[in-house]
């Protein structure tokens, strides 16, 4: 912009030079006297205007004289000429031609015919950043991989199209199954371009399937510092990575650093229940029981869970029932119309042996929400109010059928997952589990079911009359009693050790 304005302003200049010395000649009686030699010439203003245009003529011509002159030197010593430049245009034309075939092709799914122009244009252009990418794709729709891994090596020689080769070899090695070859790739493949998304969800993916927590953290953090991530989805896998890295630590014995790290995760993201449960047996073995019920309190305010209750039940391993029941408070009182707070609390009931109480907090769950655990736990109530065989039976029968409830599924390929884990163990994608109810079919539940063999005979050696007691052989011929015996071996953790209690029992700790 400077250097055109820069022109214009000496062309402006020029121009009012030349027409001052027009009009001085012009005014001029003597006109212009030039001597040569011993020759003398006398010019009047028009003649000497004459004069000057003729000779800049001249000097243009002697300057094209003078270019023409050197261009013939060059074309007889072999330099480039109009004449070569001609047919180097040609041959780009027909290279650039060749190549746009090529891509129309490989959108089009005609390998061969890509391949063929690939070559063509490789052989007319020869630049091989452009069209070796184009015959390794080609190549790759064929089935031709080998040839494909040979181009791609051959990208690595140049530092413009490292990247491209590094990748294209990274796809090959996953595609093949190779994950421990990709994963060195990958990580090259993110030397070389940091910012680069795709590289840094493989490489991310990669280093949580090899639990490379650590790794896995920068790589995360990258994609913070280049955008590729929203603020609050890096918070929460921050925290997923720090409890993986605790729980790694803590299986090593590293005692102290596994109790930093499960804080840690805990900080960041502290609706994460399973940071938030290994928090508080963090700080239950430090002693802070205070902290611990903070935590997990502050958890179940977000979403009511029954590894959270589980947590809860540890602070005090040694209380009654009774006592129990009144410490939960502290949790049924946050959002006591959930589903879960009303099957705690009905599990706190029935292990204080008020079934009248459990009945009342259970409510209405089994015929809205007929999930196995609220059956199972209104068999449990139904058995220790001393209802007949037959109602039991027929909640243990529906359990058998119902859903199993909210469980860990991946919401990337709906597999249940009995616990929380950072990776899913059907597709490896990373922080992909949610607790939400399993699809139908689905047989794991969240809790166990030690409670059935007691529903099925030490409340009922209790309730039931002495003369009206089935004998065992009776119970083992019964098609009913064979289905309560499937349900205690086929249920998945539906109520937790220290629900359930035979009469007169202490509480075990949970």
């Amino acid at each position: 912009m400077l250097w055109s304005l820069l022109k214009i302003l000496i062309f402006v200049v020029l121009v009012a030079a030349l027409a001052f010395g027009a009009g001085l000649l012009i005014d001029s009686d003597t006109g212009i006297r030039v001597a040569f030699a011993n020759v003398e010439f006398t010019m009047g203003p028009l003649q000497a205007v004459i004069a000057a245009a003729a000779l800049l003529v001249l000097l243009w011509l002697a300057m094209k004289l003078a270019g023409f002159l050197v261009a013939l030197v060059r074309f007889i010593s072999g330099d480039e000429t109009a004449i070569s430049r001609y047919f180097n245009r040609n041959r780009e034309r027909r290279g650039f031609k060749a190549m746009s075939e090529s891509m129309l092709a490989l959108a089009s799914g005609e390998a061969r015919l890509a391949m063929t122009k690939a070559a063509k244009a490789e052989r007319l252009l020869n630049r091989p950043e452009l069209t070796n990418l184009l015959a390794a794709q080609a190549a790759e729709l064929a089935g031709d991989a080998q040839n494909a891994r040979t181009i791609y090596k051959q990208l690595l020689a140049d530092e413009r199209t490292r990247f491209v080769g590094v990748r294209g070899i990274l796809k090959q090695k996953l595609a093949e199954g190779d994950i421990d070859t990709a994963l060195k790739l990958a990580e090259k493949a993110f030397d070389l371009k940091p910012g680069h998304e795709e590289t840094q969800d493989i490489l991310l993916k990669l280093q949580a399937e090899h639990a490379d927590w650590t790794g896995a953290r920068r790589t995360l953090n990258a994609k913070l510092k280049h955008g590729s991530l929203p603020r609050d989805v890096h918070k929460r896998r921050d925290a997923v990575l720090a409890l993986s890295e605790a729980r790694d630590v803590l299986a090593e014995g590293r005692t102290i650093e596994a109790r930093e790290a499960a804080i840690e995760a805990n900080r960041l993201s502290p609706d994460l229940i399973p940071a938030a449960v290994q928090a508080a047996r963090t700080y239950l073995e430090q002693g802070k029981k205070r902290y611990a019920t903070r935590v997990l309190k502050k958890a179940w305010e977000v979403q009511p869970h029954p590894d959270l209750a589980a947590a809860f039940a540890e602070i005090e391993p040694e209380e009654s029932p009774e006592a129990r029941l009144k410490r939960f408070q502290t949790l049924t009182h946050v959002a006591p119309d959930d589903p879960e707070t009303r099957m705690l609390l009905a599990e706190l009931h029935i292990a204080a042996e008020d079934f009248p109480a459990a009945r009342k907090a259970l409510g209405d769950l089994p015929e809205t929400t007929p999930t196995a655990r609220a059956l199972t736990l209104m068999a449990a109530i139904e058995r220790g109010a001393g209802s007949d065989d037959s109602v039991v039976r027929a909640y243990l029968t529906r359990a058998l059928g119902a859903s199993r409830g909210p469980q860990w599924i991946c919401d990337k390929c709906g597999t249940a997952h009995a616990e929380w884990r950072p990776v899913c163990a059907h597709c490896g994608s990373f922080d992909t589990l949610s607790w939400k109810t399993a699809p139908a079919g689905e047989v794991s539940m969240p809790r166990s079911t030690e409670m059935l063999p007691l529903i099925v005979g030490a409340i009922g050696d209790k309730t039931a009359p002495e003369g009206e007691m089935a004998e065992p052989e009776e119970a083992e011929e019964s098609p009913a009693a064979d289905q309560q015996t499937e349900a205690a071996e086929a249920g998945a953790e539906a109520i937790p050790e220290a629900e359930v209690l035979e009469p007169g029992e202490e509480a075990p700790k949970p």
